[in-house]
Formats: C-alpha cells, sequence, structure tokens
C-alpha cells in the first residue's frame, strides 16, 4: 500500500527560517512601556498628565444627569432586575435548549445590559484623585474591558450556532449502503503510553463498522513490546528513526507510507465507537469538506472532579469547549482540529504540506491551514470515541500549558490565522475569540490581588454605591448568572466556571507571558497516562501562589472590616470608604472561599487502580465452580443478576435471583461468569461481597481471558454507539451547595477515603 515514488512533504522547519521580527512581542512590550511611562509622569507630578488625570476626575465626580440613579425606594430599583430575570426564566423554560429566535433575544438583552454597564463603569466610578488610586483604579478598569471584550466577541458568535447531526444522518446513509466507501487509513500516533491502553485503542479501532480500513499503529519510541502488541492484535506497525517535529512529524512520516483517500486520526488513549466512520466519513461526498471534527469525550473523571469527590456530578471541563465553543466557531467556519477523533481528506493535507510543525499545537494549525486553502473544516457534535483524562493535577498543568503556548504560537508563525491569506473577517473573529481566552488569566490574578488594595494600601479602585450597584451591576450580572449554563448547553455553571479557572490561574498566567516574550523556548511534553497513586499528595509546585494569596486574603478580610469602623460614622472618610468597602468585603470573602476550594482540588487523592471502571447495566449469569477443595461444587445452581459497574479486569453485580443463604455467594469463591446480550463467557473469582440496597453485591475479578473473548468485552465497554452520554452540569443555586458542602466537608475528612472504584457514566 505504501507509494514511495509521491514527492516527500515539506513541513516548515522554524529552525531553517531565517529570523523574524517578533511584532506581538513589540506590540505587548510598547503597550506595557508606554502605560508604565504616563503612570510614571503622574507619579512624578508632570503637570501636563496631572492636568489630564484631573479633569478625567472632575468628569467622575459630576456625571452626566441620565446617569444619576432614581430617587425611589430600594425596592424599586431592584424591580427592572426582577423583571428581567423573570423574563430570561421564562425563555429558558420555553425554549430549553437555545433556538435562534430565544438566542438572538437573550443575548440582545445581555448586550444591552452590558452596554449600559460599562457607560456607568467608565463615567461614574473611578478614582483618580492621587496617581496611586488612579493607578489601581483604570488598571482593574482595564483588565474589566478586557474580559468584556472576550465575553461580547463570544455572545456575537453565539448567534452563528451551528448543529450537524440531521445533516450527518442523512450522509450517513450512503456510506451504510456502501454507494460511498473511500479507503481510510487510521492512524493511532504513540510515544509512550503503557501498552494495555494501546491494546484497547487498537480493537475499538478494529471494531468500527467500516470495510475500507487500514489500522496503523504509529510508535515515536520504537519499543519492541508495541511491535509484538501489534503483530498479536493484527494491526500495521510503523516507526521512524527519530522524534523530529513530535506527534507532527511522526503523522507526516505515516502520510508517506500510506494511500488511503481519507485518514482517520486517535490518540493512543481514544477509541472509537463502531459506528464513528459510518457517521463522519459521507460528510466527504461534498468536495469542500477538508476535515471533520468530533468532541472529545473521556471514559475517567477529570482530576478536579475527582479531586472534589464529584465523579458523575461535575461535567468533564472540556465539556464547555465541546458543547458551546466548537458549534459556535462551526458557524463561522473556525473549527478548531482537536488532534484525536478526527477525519482529514488526504489531498487537502498534502495540499498544506502535511500537519503543521511550525508549533506545539500541530492540530489547531493543520486546521487554520486547511481552511485557508478554502476547504471546509466541520464540527459534528456526536461523542463518537472517548478517552483517558488527565489523571491527576500536575498531568492537567501539564497538558494546559502546552496547549496556550502552542496556541499563542500563532502570533509568530505564518499559520497565524489573524494574518494568514485566504480566511474571512469572521473567521479572523472566531479565532480572536479563541486566542484572547488564554490572555483572561491575567485579568483573574488582578481580580484576586486588587481587593488587597484596600486594606493593605488603603486604596479604593471603584467608587460606587449600594444604590448604583443595584441599578447598573446587579441587572447584568444576574441576567448572566441566569443564562450562562442555558447558553453553554448545561454544560457549565458560572461558579464552577469559575473554579475552573482559578486552579492553574498562575501558571497559565506565566506561560502567557513567556509565550509572547519567548514564544518557542519550551518543546512538546507528552501527558503522562495509565498512573496511579496510593497516597493523598498536594501540588505544592502549583499551589504555593495561591496559599500566599489564601493568607494575604484572609488578612485583607479582617483589615477590610475594620476600616470603616476606624473612619468613623457619618464622617467625610466614612462616605469615601463605604463607596468602596462593602464591594472590597464581598470580594475578599469570594475570593476566600474560591481559594480555599482550589486548595482542596490540588489535593490529589490516591488512585489505586489504574482500570477504568464504567457505570453499565448487563444482566448476567453466575455459576459458581465450588466452594473449595473439600466441598462438593455446585453443579445446577445458577444466581442471576445485574451490573452496576464494570471494567476489562472485572465486574460488581447486584444479584437479583438465586442468592439465598443455603447457596451463597462468598469471598473467593471461582465461577463462570456471562454477559448475557453480549454472550460473553468469563471465569472469576469473588472478591468481595456486601449489601447495597434491596439486593446483595459481589465484585468478581476476571481470570485470564482469551484474545478473541477480551476483544469482545472491550468493544461491549467502549465501542458501543450511543454509549457516551451528555449529563448536564449543576446549576447555580445546586453549584453553590455543592461548593459550600466541599468547602466545609472535604473529600479528605471522609474516614472511608475515596472510593475505590471511580465509577464513570457510560
Amino acid at each position: 500500500m505504501a507509494f514511495l515514488s509521491k514527492p516527500a512533504l515539506k513541513p516548515t522547519d522554524k529552525a531553517t527560517q531565517p529570523p523574524q521580527v517578533r511584532w506581538a512581542t513589540l506590540v505587548m512590550g510598547g503597550t506595557v512601556g508606554l502605560a508604565a511611562a504616563i503612570v510614571a509622569a503622574w507619579f512624578a507630578g508632570e503637570s501636563q498628565i496631572t492636568q489630564i488625570f484631573a479633569q478625567l476626575q472632575r468628569l467622575q465626580n459630576q456625571p452626566p444627569m441620565w446617569l444619576e440613579v432614581p430617587m425611589v425606594a430600594g425596592q424599586y430599583l431592584v424591580a427592572p432586575t426582577v423583571l428581567l430575570l423573570l423574563l430570561a426564566y421564562g425563555i429558558t423554560q420555553v425554549s430549553p435548549r437555545p433556538r435562534p429566535w430565544s438566542r438572538w433575544i437573550v443575548i440582545c438583552i445581555l448586550l444591552a445590559l452590558l452596554g449600559r454597564y460599562l457607560v456607568w463603569r467608565c463615567l461614574s466610578t473611578l478614582n483618580l484623585v492621587s496617581p496611586l488610586q488612579g493607578t489601581f483604579s483604570l488598571g482593574l478598569l482595564a483588565m474589566e474591558l478586557f474580559g468584556l471584550l472576550t465575553s461580547i466577541l463570544q455572545l456575537l458568535l453565539l448567534l452563528r450556532v451551528r448543529d450537524r447531526r440531521s445533516q450527518a444522518d442523512q450522509l450517513e446513509q450512503a456510506v451504510i449502503a456502501g454507494h460511498y466507501q473511500p479507503w481510510v487509513d487510521v492512524f493511532i500516533p504513540t510515544y509512550d503510553e503503557p501498552a494495555f491502553i494501546l491494546r484497547r485503542t487498537i480493537i475499538g479501532c478494529q471494531a468500527m463498522n467500516y470495510p475500507r480500513k487500514a489500522i496503523y499503529l504509529l510508535d515515536d519510541t520504537r519499543r519492541p513490546e508495541i511491535a509484538a502488541l501489534a503483530a498479536d492484535l493484527g494491526c500495521q506497525y510503523m516507526t521512524r528513526p527519530d522524534n523530529r517535529h513530535a506527534k507532527a512529524g511522526n503523522l507526516n512520516h505515516a502520510i508517506q507510507q500510506t494511500q488511503g483517500e481519507l485518514i482517520a486520526s486517535f490518540d493512543a488513549d481514544f477509541v472509537p465507537t463502531r459506528n464513528f466512520l459510518c457517521r463522519t466519513v459521507g460528510f466527504f461526498q461534498q468536495a469542500k469538506v477538508g476535515l471533520i471534527q468530533t468532541p472529545q469525550s473521556f471514559y475517567n473523571a477529570d482530576p478536579i472532579a475527582r479531586n472534589l469527590g464529584l465523579e458523575g456530578v461535575l461535567t468533564p471541563e472540556e465539556e464547555v469547549f465541546y458543547r458551546q465553543i466548537q458549534p459556535m466557531r462551526d458557524g463561522v467556519g473556525s473549527v478548531v482540529c482537536a488532534g484525536t477523533s478526527f477525519v482529514v481528506r488526504r489531498s487537502a493535507l498534502e495540499a498544506i504540506d502535511g500537519f503543521v510543525t511550525e508549533s506545539l499545537s500541530e492540530d489547531y494549525f493543520t486546521s487554520v491551514r486547511l481552511a485557508a486553502q478554502g476547504n471546509d473544516v466541520i464540527y459534528l457534535d456526536e461523542k463518537l470515541s472517548a478517552g483517558l483524562a488527565a489523571e491527576d493535577i500536575a498531568a492537567q498543568a501539564t497538558q494546559r500549558l502546552r496547549w496556550a503556548q502552542g496556541t499563542l504560537q500563532a502570533f509568530f508563525i505564518p499559520s497565524n490565522p489573524l494574518t494568514i491569506a485566504g480566511l474571512t473577517p469572521l473567521q479572523r473573529l472566531g479565532h480572536l475569540e479563541g486566542l484572547l481566552h488564554w490572555f483572561s488569566s491575567i485579568p483573574r490574578i488582578v481580580f484576586l490581588l486588587m481587593p488587597l488594595v484596600y486594606s493593605f494600601l488603603h486604596v479604593i479602585p471603584i467608587q460606587a454605591t449600594t444604590r448604583e450597584l443595584l441599578y447598573y451591576f446587579l441587572p447584568y450580572y444576574l441576567m448572566q448568572l441566569t443564562v450562562f449554563a442555558w447558553l453553554n448547553e448545561r454544560s457549565r455553571s458560572a461558579l464552577l466556571s469559575d473554579i475552573y479557572s482559578l486552579v492553574l490561574v498562575f501558571p497559565i498566567a506565566i506561560t502567557v507571558v513567556q509565550s509572547m516574550i519567548n514564544p518557542f523556548s519550551k518543546g512538546f511534553q507528552v501527558t503522562p497516562k495509565g498512573t496511579s497513586s496510593q497516597r493523598f499528595q498536594f501540588n505544592w509546585r502549583l499551589g504555593w501562589p495561591l496559599v500566599v494569596l489564601f493568607g494575604l486574603t484572609a488578612i485583607s478580610l479582617w483589615r477590610n472590616l475594620g476600616l470603616c469602623l476606624m473612619a468613623g460614622w457619618g464622617s467625610d472618610a466614612y462616605v469615601l470608604t463605604a463607596k468602596g468597602l462593602a464591594l472590597g468585603w464581598l470580594w475578599s470573602a469570594y475570593n476566600l472561599a474560591m481559594i480555599a476550594i482550589a486548595l482542596l482540588i490540588l489535593l490529589d487523592v490516591p488512585r489505586p487502580d489504574s482500570q477504568v471502571w464504567l457505570d453499565l447495566r448487563r444482566v448476567v449469569k453466575i455459576s459458581p465452580k465450588g466452594l473449595g477443595e473439600d466441598q462438593s461444587p455446585f453443579t445446577a445452581k445458577t444466581w442471576w443478576g445485574i451490573t452496576t459497574q464494570m471494567s476489562e479486569a472485572g465486574v460488581e453485580v447486584a444479584l437479583t435471583q438465586g442468592a439465598t443463604p443455603e447457596f451463597p455467594l462468598v469471598a473467593g469463591l471461582a465461577v463462570d461468569l456471562e454477559i448475557a446480550e453480549e454472550a460473553i463467557a468469563l471465569d472469576g473469582i469473588i472478591t468481595a461481597t456486601g449489601e447495597e440496597g434491596e439486593f446483595p453485591h459481589i465484585r468478581v475479578q476476571f481470570g485470564p481471558m482469551p484474545p478473541a473473548t477480551y476483544r469482545a468485552l472491550v468493544t461491549a465497554l467502549f465501542c458501543r454507539p450511543g454509549q457516551w452520554k451528555r449529563w448536564n452540569s449543576p446549576g447555580e443555586l445546586k453549584s453553590l451547595g455543592l461548593l459550600l458542602q466541599v468547602l466545609f466537608w472535604p473529600r479528605w475528612l471522609n474516614r472511608r477515603g475515596p472510593r475505590a472504584v471511580p465509577v464513570v457514566k457510560g
């Protein structure tokens, strides 16, 4: 199948490129330098700068009359907020999922409230009475404006969300009927993943019910045991003499040795469902389609959910990206290739010289180049594969920091989506939203630090009375809180989103700054998979900044409480202090709670079992082989039950028939077990028994099994079409309750410790 006569791909090698002026670094450095120069001149008493800020302060003290809060009772100030909330609630009830009409109404209301808030915030709340006060006040406003800019971009892009599932239903028919079945080369790139992870991925790829395919295991570590694994499973094994360009180079090397019309790629830990190719290949009947991306779902809980003890309650972190961001980007043609679970047209890939090698994010910039060449890069919002989420917080940090650095390298390479020829303005806008996302870590740190200036520097960066906050801030904030989860398809509440963004905020911010100064300082780092741990372990490398900030915020909270009392009731100092202190006190309290929960997340719980247990229900028949050497076997007794948890290593069963005191199932008993629906016969040993609910439960550990049986078991566990279900994240009130529960009764206080078997919804 190899064709060596084809001209070799020539991926760009940044080492051979002439040095380029790093305009992004210059712009960022120039902006920061200019701001610093203005501040320095202000502190130095430069007359012109001082006069400008004095004039601005006079305008703040005398805002336009139409910005003044109406002189009515407090309940009337809250009335518009209540009406807006009732309207938002009504829309979300009439349209439980966002529809074009309901999305337009909600987003227009949000944009109107946001504009109203911004006008008030800029013209009435700044404190410019001195250089110190003004520096913090303007700095906070700048960070807030940046955050609101990303929100505005996202709201505008949400007006064009696209869903291709009904289109997939139509296009799939030609594939199933055999009218359109191009040859597909399936690539599984691997670096150092364990053999047991690769085994299930290979079996899953082979199980796809599409006849015209070939499976290639691309081993970039040239391991003899992996070559033997490929031979055992009947998978083609491929390697290369070096690791140049990491994963992108590995894929490009494989392209040269294969010739299928389409290429499907799965990371080493991602297992497709049987219908993956049937659901995706049909789109390539349209000549312009160059790549189709599907969501990443996971068959284990991410470390944040696991460390908080909320497995099966919190949706995986990536859910927001795949439920909200990717459909939003599909509407403007800026879908991002996620590096796994995608199919690409070979001719389109060869036209751009293969996978991009000039960045750590070869997947992202490959999709950019494909789109710039006029290809449609599209997204099918359907879970057709599942893989391993990062297994501890350190692995998650490694992964996220690589994504941040790789994405921000956009500003320094020819594949920059903001400047590359061939993209439309809307496509560039979609990519701009994604690039700005990583910079949001810097404002987040400012929001964490700003309450400290209230108490330690006696600075009030926002001057606003309670009435002003009720009139201008509260309507926008509560409206956003009400529709936040609705707009992102119930994938994340606002409170939980804040927690997820806080955990790695400091390392991501450092990576952002480093990437803008020296974007190619770090090479590709593989996320470790298939690990285990026997004890609780706090990640001090990630946690020490939050520990320091927690202590400072706690002190600040106490000091802020005393400042108002020291000012004296009714005095001018009290009035000035009260305009900002109440907000500062609440701000400090909120930050303190969020930081405390983030610190709990950084405490990794034990993971003694490297196997993944799935929440599956299957009818099983159990027949004992005997009770021991000196006791006669049960020759006619059979038990029936329903599985509650399943893995490749064992099963937990709720016994529904046959369990009686005369015929007990005890630990150590050897049994024959048959999964009825799948017709899979297994043998094993009962390792635990117990009572749970209405029925007795047993845990069975499987014994050695023939290759055909193991293949059938893996296929039943991971490859069933439609098995990876969505579930909704808790709403705001429930999220608040969960966070309070975690805060006051964290997982490590539970004497039983973590569950021995983490169960994932399948």
